[in-house]
Order: C-alpha cells, then sequence, then structure tokens
C-alpha cells in the first residue's frame, strides 16, 4: 500500500486574466515563487513522514490542450515519469478523479487528490493534515480537508464539522455555500467551520464503489472512455465519444454531499482540519492577501515603481510599470493586454473576459506567446501581409514537416544552430546566417545542437494565420 499523489489539472482561470488564459491557464503560471502552480504541487509531498510511503510521481489529470507543457512542467521538476491523462473535455472533478482512480484501480493505494492551482504555503504544516488523514481513509472513509479560517471570507464554501472521530478526523455536519459577509463572521465567530478546500484522500476501491452506487452513469461513462482508451507516448487518451457523454459534476456535488444519506453503502465522510497557509488563488485579490508586501502593503513582480501607493498588487511582464497615488488596486501588464481593478471587484475580471469572447478577441485565450511541444514563438509585429515571430526551438525537437498556401518566410538565425529542410534541401545555418522559404515550398525547421535555437522568421503574403498549415508528418501527433 502506497499514497498515490493524484493532481487534477483543469479550468482556465478566467479571474487572474490577463495573465490566466484559456489555452495557458493559471496551474501554468508561476504566481507565487519560481516554481509553476503545477510544479509546486506535484513537489507537495517532499520528504513526506507519514504512515505510507509515497509514489513520488503524480498522477495528473489534465485537459489534452496542456499536455505537452503539463509534461514538460513536471519533467523540468523531477516529477515526470507517470502517464498523464487527457481529457478531451471538462467534465468537472468527479468524472477526473474517476479516470485516476481506474488508472491504479489494480494497485488500490490511498489517493491524495489536489487541485493543480492552489497555494500552500507551510509544507510542514499541510503533510501534518495529510498524515492525520491516512488512518480515516485506510478504514474505508472519503476525507476532505478543512482548511481553518482566519478571516471572515465570502469567496469559499464552508463545512460544518461534527464529532471527533477515534481516528482524529471530524465528522462532517454540513456543507455551506458561500455566504455573505454577515453570515461569514458568524462562521467565524462559531469556531465550527472550516473552508471547503477541493482537497481530498480516499483509497481508489473506495472512490470507485461510492461512484458505482451514488452515480452509476458517470462511472459507466468513464469506465467506457478508459476501456476504449490509448496510450500515446506519456499520455493516455480516452474514448472521445465514451467521455463526452459523461455527465459533469464536482466531487463535493456527486458524492461527499451524499454520503450522509447513503448509511447502507458503509462509505462515511469526515474531515481533516488545516492549517497550512492555504489559497485557492481564485482572483487577483486573493493572490495580494498571500504575497510578501513592503511596508505600504505594495506586491510587486518585474519592473515595478511605487510613488504614494499604497495595499496594490503590481505584475509587469514585459516592461516598467510606474504607479503613483494607487491604493487598493491590482494592475498586470502582459504584452497584449492590461489589467487595472480595484482589488474590490477582482471578481467581475471574468465579465471582461466573457466579453472578449463574445467579440471573438484572441486575448480571451491565448497570450502573444504561444507554447509548442517543440518550444515557443512570439509574434512581436504584424500589419497588412506580413508577420514577425521570434521562435525558440528546444534542443533537440523539430517543427512539423508542412507548407503554406498564401505566405512565404524568411528565417534569420540569431542563436544556435539550425537544421533546414526547404523543399528537397536540407541543410544546416549558423548564428547570422539565414534562408528564404518560398510560398508552397514543403519545409521543416530542428534544433540538433544542445542549446535553444532562436531565429527571427518574417512571413509576407495574403494571409498569415496559424491555421495556414499544411501538414506531412509531426512527431507530436498534430493533423
Amino acid at each position: 500500500m502506497h499514497l498515490q499523489p493524484i493532481i487534477l489539472s483543469g479550468g482556465s482561470g478566467t479571474r487572474l486574466w490577463p495573465l490566466s488564459r484559456e489555452q495557458y491557464p493559471k496551474q501554468l503560471l508561476a504566481l507565487v515563487g519560481h516554481e509553476t502552480m503545477l510544479q509546486a504541487t506535484a513537489g507537495r509531498l517532499a520528504g513526506f513522514a507519514g504512515a505510507l510511503p509515497v509514489e513520488q510521481a503524480p498522477l495528473v489529470v489534465c485537459n489534452e490542450e496542456y499536455r505537452f507543457v503539463t509534461a514538460e512542467q513536471l519533467r523540468a521538476c523531477g516529477r515526470g515519469g507517470r502517464d498523464i491523462v487527457l481529457e478531451p473535455a471538462g467534465r468537472n472533478t468527479a468524472p477526473a478523479l474517476t479516470l485516476a482512480a481506474l488508472a491504479v484501480e489494480e494497485a488500490d493505494p490511498v489517493l491524495l487528490v489536489m487541485p493543480a492551482d492552489h497555494v500552500i504555503r507551510d509544507l510542514a504544516g499541510f503533510q501534518r493534515a495529510i498524515a492525520t488523514g491516512i488512518p480515516a481513509a485506510l478504514a474505508g472513509a472519503i476525507v476532505t480537508f478543512g482548511i481553518v479560517p482566519d478571516r471572515p471570507e465570502t469567496g469559499y464554501g464552508y463545512i460544518r464539522f461534527g464529532a471527533e472521530r477515534n481516528d482524529g478526523a471530524r465528522s462532517i455536519a454540513a456543507f455551506v455555500e458561500k455566504p455573505d459577509a454577515a453570515t461569514a463572521q458568524r462562521y467565524l465567530d462559531s469556531g465550527e467551520y472550516l473552508w471547503n478546500s477541493g482537497l481530498f484522500m480516499m483509497q481508489a476501491s473506495t472512490w470507485l464503489k461510492a461512484m458505482a452506487h451514488l452515480q452509476p452513469a458517470m462511472e459507466a461513462a468513464c469506465r467506457a472512455a478508459w476501456a476504449g482508451g490509448s496510450r500515446d507516448a506519456d499520455f493516455v487518451r480516452l474514448d472521445k465519444a465514451a467521455f463526452l457523454a459523461c455527465p459533469s459534476d464536482s466531487i463535493d456535488y456527486a458524492i461527499m454531499e451524499k454520503l450522509a444519506g447513503a448509511e447502507g453503502l458503509g462509505i462515511p465522510g469526515c474531515v481533516v482540519p488545516m492549517s497550512a497557509g492555504w489559497s485557492d488563488v481564485g482572483a487577483w485579490d486573493a493572490l495580494w492577501q498571500i504575497a510578501d508586501k513592503d511596508e505600504a502593503g505594495n506586491t510587486a513582480r518585474g519592473d515595478v515603481l511605487f510613488e504614494n501607493t499604497r495595499n496594490t498588487l503590481v505584475h509587469a511582464d514585459s516592461r516598467l510599470v510606474a504607479c503613483v497615488g494607487l491604493e487598493d488596486t491590482i494592475v498586470v501588464e502582459t504584452p497584449d493586454a492590461v489589467l487595472v481593478a480595484h482589488k474590490e471587484r477582482t471578481q467581475d475580471v471574468k465579465q471582461i473576459v466573457a466579453r472578449l469572447k463574445a467579440d471573438q478577441r484572441s486575448q480571451a485565450s491565448a497570450h502573444r506567446k504561444i507554447h509548442r511541444p517543440w518550444g515557443w514563438y512570439d509574434s512581436i509585429d504584424s500589419g497588412e501581409r506580413f508577420q514577425v515571430k521570434r521562435i525558440v526551438v528546444n534542443p533537440g525537437a523539430r517543427l512539423s514537416l508542412q507548407m503554406h498556401y498564401h505566405r512565404a518566410e524568411h528565417w534569420i538565425v540569431v542563436k544556435g544552430t539550425a537544421e533546414v529542410t526547404n523543399g528537397e534541401k536540407t541543410f544546416l545555418l549558423g548564428e547570422n546566417e539565414s534562408t528564404y522559404i518560398p510560398l508552397g515550398h514543403v519545409h521543416r525547421l530542428a534544433n540538433p545542437g544542445k542549446v535553444p535555437l532562436e531565429i527571427i522568421e518574417v512571413q509576407s503574403g495574403s494571409y498569415t494565420g496559424e491555421d495556414d498549415i499544411v501538414r506531412f508528418e509531426d512527431k507530436y501527433g498534430r493533423g
């Protein structure tokens, strides 16, 4: 028996726009410290000294759109090695956990279920709570972890806990939706309520039994999607049609809130209190709350200057941001968008994202810098009939063999060595050398070296959109 970390890496984090976007959500960002939120989650059990040994490589369930960057981030932090389960569409956390349980059904470990987009500042406190929950999980319970509140928070759901069990956990008296301010203060004063963290622990067989009895349609759809799936390198692809037929629901609604009325099932729900500097970083004000601040209450990342400014968060990605006379303000600068918001209205940022989507503006879903399995590119300039990109190709990586109907391309190498296929010729280019890819020519760019390859690409033609690509061969399985 061992403890298997499960990371649920879904969601788009719209309230953290413009840094978090649909194609590059908040769990892939380094919002606190140098590691991304996914990497920090993957390392959360390092040095754990509880009753069970820990499987060091987490099992991750994520959207297939993020598969390559997810795998690369886990590899970079030394936590790769397990299959990554790919969801063809989001179906909330209950189906995601069911897929993870099916992946390890034979070994039947204790699962520690962690969202990829949370921050925990006190790892020792986190690990103590996990150790406390293990006996209840081994005894057949589904354990959730409730955060001991330190303020009357209206942005979280709450759990009212009951009597203490003989294994150190508490019974669950009720789940409560997000309260208004007065109710939240009453909850805090009573000492009987915890924030609902979204962290869970149980044996794989316990979860699958609960699903089969309480959500049979969901469990059957997940089993069919798993049985009809296939392996692709580091990834497990599901049967898409079967998974799209799966109902969508959260762990709380699908299972936890129903356990109290399912005594014959023999699976109790319980909660372990946790004090660990936890935050779900749901919006920019939550990030300000947990960030290190100066004596004026300001926090900054990037090139930032404050003058007569208080209680303000600034994130500067690509240029100097100077703030004069601000108070309780959020400023987030990226190369293609700037957000300025009052700290008490950051929940409304999702309305801006909704308007961008309605207008079909690219800033809703993608950054100017786009990550690809081979590296990344940044569209640094564009106009009528042209576009200029900065392209970086990882060592040993290569782009697809492709052609374009509507544009020609000029490539200039500024760093590293490029292996270029241009029509029937393949040759090397060094720094300060260039080549021209005529419209309609089959071509490929590769990096045969041991350092990143960087080029400037100038596209010219009647259309420079990303959908003007015909791929003939691609090692990453893209059509």
